[in-house]
């Protein structure tokens, strides 16, 4: 009599496959989706005897699904221009956290949650990074969840250093003067107009610098001056001495700290930044304070950094992590894109995009599934046939079963 469980056991198989299969192109359009792929094995065999060669006789039982691979080569990156997306290019998966949960993804299609800010998948999990500390990540540290609210202020940053890209015009007349002026900012962000008065002293230019008289506590009359001195040119116009002036603004009205400020007369190179030549007096002043921002976008980096811009300046506000395994066919798929680690996977290897074996990101886009429609079609044509082949194995063997019947009517 035939032996139904050896085609069942291939319509199972077959049906795995189908379902592998429907899965796959399900998930055509999945961020960060892999491709899986069923692999078959024979089952065990019943020993018949041997022939006259002595060679065994055995017949099989059936077929069975040995694996389910995944394809974890890396989909297409898209653009999407949103700030919250992030695309892996190379090893690694997104670490994310639900409760006491870990997971691990490819998914990057994250958003800010509407009370804290903290950096969520599509289901609300937490991605976890690197936090950053006055605008400095530490690595070695534990990862927490990336958290950016939306109503983030940077610190105000004090004036320490000053520079005037200028020329004074050496056609100037003895007595007459060139003014001019840059906005400083104090520990608490007040901003203070800086007023440096030139005058062309014949032998060279006495300047003085102040400020208005009300911003300092106690000031009398209209300015109070804060620095002064002479500055000396060459025969070619050039700074006979390239010294920082130290300026200091004490006592300040507001309750600010000492404003200490080095006016810098040369570039890092050392080429003086004030001239005196034939052409007109002008000016270009930077200074390097500024003062307190808020929030207004930000950017994540290949490396993961996350860079805000406020509207203050920029500042580093954290990193994004990434983890790897040394056997990623032994990772749980548990659904909405996530993995977890078990025994087969190994541990969790985590650290910086960029470092080790990680990839890297790239910001406003998504990776894209890795599943290859043509090859699904004809994958799908292949388990269509070896369910049917199977299928008529089954009604080949009711119609044995049933002529066997008949033969004792």
């Amino acid at each position: 009599m035939p032996n139904f469980s050896i085609p069942l056991s291939g319509l199972d198989a077959s049906n795995t496959a189908l379902n592998t299969i429907s899965n796959n192109l399900a998930n055509l359009n999945t961020t960060g989706y892999k491709d899986s792929t069923v692999n078959f094995q024979d089952m065990f065999y019943q020993m018949l005897g041997t022939n006259g060669a002595g060679d065994p006789l055995q017949v099989g039982s059936g077929s069975s699904v040995s694996s389910i691979n995944t394809n974890f080569s890396g989909g297409t990156v898209q653009g999407t221009g949103v700030d919250t997306d992030v695309a892996i290019t190379g090893n690694g998966f997104f670490v994310v956290q639900n409760g006491s949960n870990t997971y691990y993804t490819r998914a990057g299609d994250f958003s800010q949650d509407s009370t804290s800010g903290y950096l969520v998948t599509a289901d609300g999990y937490q991605v976890m990074g690197y936090p950053a500390v006055n605008g400095v990540v530490n690595t070695n540290g534990g990862l927490v969840p990336i958290q950016l609210p939306m109503d983030m202020t940077s610190a105000p940053t004090a004036t320490t250093t000053m520079s005037m890209q200028a020329n004074l015009s050496s056609g100037t007349a003895v007595g007459d003067s060139y003014d001019t002026s840059v906005t400083v900012y104090d520990s608490l962000g007040n901003s203070h107009v800086l007023s440096v008065d030139f005058t062309n002293t014949g032998t060279g230019w006495s300047y003085n610098a102040t400020v208005p008289s009300s911003d300092i506590s106690g000031g009398t009359g209209t300015n109070t001056t804060v620095a002064s001195g002479t500055l000396n040119f060459d025969s070619n116009g050039n700074l006979t001495s390239t010294t920082p002036i130290s300026i200091s603004i004490p006592n300040l009205a507001d309750g600010a700290s000492t404003l200490g400020i080095t006016w810098n007369l040369a570039s890092s190179s050392g080429q003086g930044l004030i001239t005196q030549v034939s052409s007109a007096s002008s000016n270009a002043p930077t200074q390097n304070g500024n003062t307190g921002g808020s929030l207004t976008d930000f950017t994540i980096g290949s490396d993961g950094t996350i860079t805000g811009s406020f509207t203050n300046g920029t500042q580093i506000l954290g990193k994004v992590a990434l983890a790897n395994f040394s056997n990623l066919q032994g990772l749980s798929n548990q659904g909405d894109n996530n993995y977890a680690a078990t025994i087969s996977s190994g541990s969790a290897v985590v650290g910086a995009p960029g470092t080790s074996s990680l990839g890297t990101l790239t910001g406003s886009a998504l990776e894209l599934s890795n599943v290859d429609m043509s090859t699904e079609f004809s994958n799908l044509i292949i388990a269509e046939r070896g369910f049917q082949a199977n299928a008529k194995s089954v009604t080949t063997f009711d119609q044995i079963a049933q002529d066997t019947i008949n033969l004792i009517r």
